[in-house]
């Protein structure tokens, strides 16, 4: 299958890639279904709101965190005050239910990707992926990122907490070793990202800092009705939105409470449709729908008095008036200086025909 991501970026169009992480876990608990059932059904529900790509996480918390690992989150949102003991809570995936889960997709026709965390993970996922995502947190880990760059697929690579040069080793890594698409998702490391952190123009900056690279964002602020974010982001240049994904924006515990729901999705792609049909092409030229304006509303050369025939045609003999049907004022160095070539009275739009010699006249040639 074809990367949707990719595909839509080569045509220069908008892609939202709904990141379900591990939430499923808890919207198994609260609707008393199977983890498997309720991966599914949030793929299913990012489908019908439109959303190209779903992405979840791949991890084991002994290979990810040390057992004293502190949190990074708001803990008045997700109580767990250890990264390991957070993880392993939501660690029950390996390759065979990420294998259905990508046949699901699939099916569906809606993109699988899932962030690698361990070189067991990179390897099993590199089969089930058309596309690689690169996590913030593994920014510095530049033998990890070399080895999933060395597998030839694209690479999404999200750049939270970071400086310039750090960003620029990373990129130089990756491009050592593969020269495919590379997608930058600017990214603030806060759980969730108060929205005076968004700090959107770094978006605009990193167009600047690296234009061989598409630019996205991976967006943990807080959904707002008029998706403001989402908007400003695209509008600063942003190709790629990434946000967390759920179907209960209200439960306790890891990315729902600053995540996006169908509705949320539904609105924020709307957004970016009527942002497109806003911005158009940007190309120079009039539009088929102001040829009237253009004709009425622009001026012509007409007479300020009457003009005998036969007689010389002067600035002072002339002014300009709508609508445009007649000789344009860009005209005038060849109005001046002629005769008339017949009787002109006074507020008549000038005509090609009536002036001797005139380009265009009756009488020209």
């Amino acid at each position: 299958m074809e990367s949707t991501i990719i595909s839509r970026l080569r045509e220069g169009r908008f892609v939202l890639i709904a990141e379900i992480g591990v939430n499923y876990y808890d919207i198994a608990d609260k609707m008393g279904i199977s983890n498997m059932e309720a991966a599914k059904l949030m793929i299913k529900e990012a489908y019908g709101a439109g959303i190209h790509a779903v992405k979840f996480q791949t991890y084991k918390a002994e290979t990810l965190a040390a057992k004293d690992s502190p949190s990074y989150w708001d803990r008045s949102e997700e109580p767990t005050g250890s990264q390991y003991e957070l993880f392993r809570k939501f660690d029950s995936f390996g390759e065979k239910e990420y294998r259905e889960l990508k046949e699901y997709a699939d099916g569906l026709g809606i993109e699988f990707l899932s962030t690698a965390f361990d070189y067991e993970s990179a390897d099993y996922l590199c089969e089930l992926m058309n596309v690689y995502k690169v996590s913030s947190s593994d920014l510095s880990n530049i033998p990890f990122i070399e080895y999933q760059a060395k597998k030839g697929k694209p690479v999404i690579l999200s750049i939270g907490a970071s400086e310039l040069d750090e960003i620029e080793r990373a990129v130089d890594t990756i491009r050592s070793v593969n020269d495919r698409e590379l997608v930058l998702l600017h990214c603030v490391l806060e759980y969730p990202t108060p929205l005076e952190h968004a700090n959107l123009l770094k978006i605009r900056s990193l167009k600047q800092q690296f234009p061989d690279c598409y630019i996205g964002y991976s967006d943990h602020t807080k959904p707002t009705e008029e998706c403001d974010v989402a908007k400003v982001a695209y509008n600063m240049g942003a190709q790629v939105i990434e946000k967390h994904f759920t179907l209960d924006k209200t439960l306790k515990g890891n990315d729902h409470y600053h995540a996006m729901d169908p509705a949320d999705a539904k609105r924020i792609l709307e957004s970016i449709e009527r942002m497109d049909m806003l911005r158009g092409s940007g190309e120079l030229t009039a539009l088929d729908s102001e040829a009237g304006a253009r004709l009425n509303a622009r001026r012509s050369i007409v007479a300020a008095k009457d003009i005998a025939e036969g007689e010389l045609v002067t600035r002072d003999k002339l002014t300009f008036k709508r609508p445009g049907t007649g000789i344009s004022p860009t005209e005038i160095g060849m109005v001046m200086g002629r005769t008339a070539a017949c009787d002109i009275a006074e507020d008549t739009i000038l005509k090609p025909g009536m002036l001797r010699d005139y380009p265009g006249g009756e009488d020209d040639g």
